[in-house]
C-alpha cells in the first residue's frame, strides 16, 4: 500500500510559477517510477511527467517541456514539479502516481497508486 499526497496547487496569472509536491508514505517505493498527470473538465487525463525513484531518467509531455521540471527528494518520499511560464492551457486537476514498470511510463494504466489530486488554476 501507497499512501500519495498532493500540494502546491493553486490559482496564479499566465506566466507565473508553481511547485507542486507529492509526498509518498507506506510501502517501499525505492524500485518504482512516479509520474505526474493532469485532468481538466470533460478531458481525458493526460501523461506531464515523469521520473523513476532511483537513477536521473525523466520524461516530459511535449506541452511542457522547457517549462516543467520533475525532480526527487528520495530522503522526504517526496516528488516535485515545477511548473514555470504557466498558460491557460495547464489549467487542471494535478495529480502524482506510483508504478512499477522497468521503463518510464506514460499511461496512466502503468500505474498502480494515485493521490486525491491538486487543483492549478491559471488565468488570463
Amino acid at each position: 500500500q501507497v499512501q500519495l499526497v498532493e500540494s502546491g496547487g493553486g490559482l496564479v496569472q499566465a506566466g507565473g510559477s508553481l511547485r507542486l509536491s507529492c509526498a509518498a508514505s507506506g510501502r517501499t517505493i525505492s524500485s518504482s517510477g512516479v509520474g505526474w498527470f493532469r485532468q481538466a473538465p470533460g478531458k481525458e487525463r493526460e501523461f506531464v511527467s515523469a521520473i523513476k525513484w532511483s537513477g536521473a531518467t525523466t520524461y516530459y509531455a511535449d506541452a511542457v517541456k522547457g517549462r516543467f521540471t520533475i525532480s526527487r527528494d528520495n530522503a522526504k518520499n517526496t516528488v516535485y514539479l515545477q511548473m514555470n511560464s504557466l498558460k491557460p492551457e495547464d489549467t487542471a486537476n494535478y495529480y502524482c502516481a506510483v508504478g512499477w514498470r522497468p521503463y518510464i511510463a506514460s499511461q496512466a494504466t502503468d500505474y498502480t497508486y494515485w493521490g486525491q489530486g491538486t487543483q492549478v488554476t491559471v488565468s488570463s
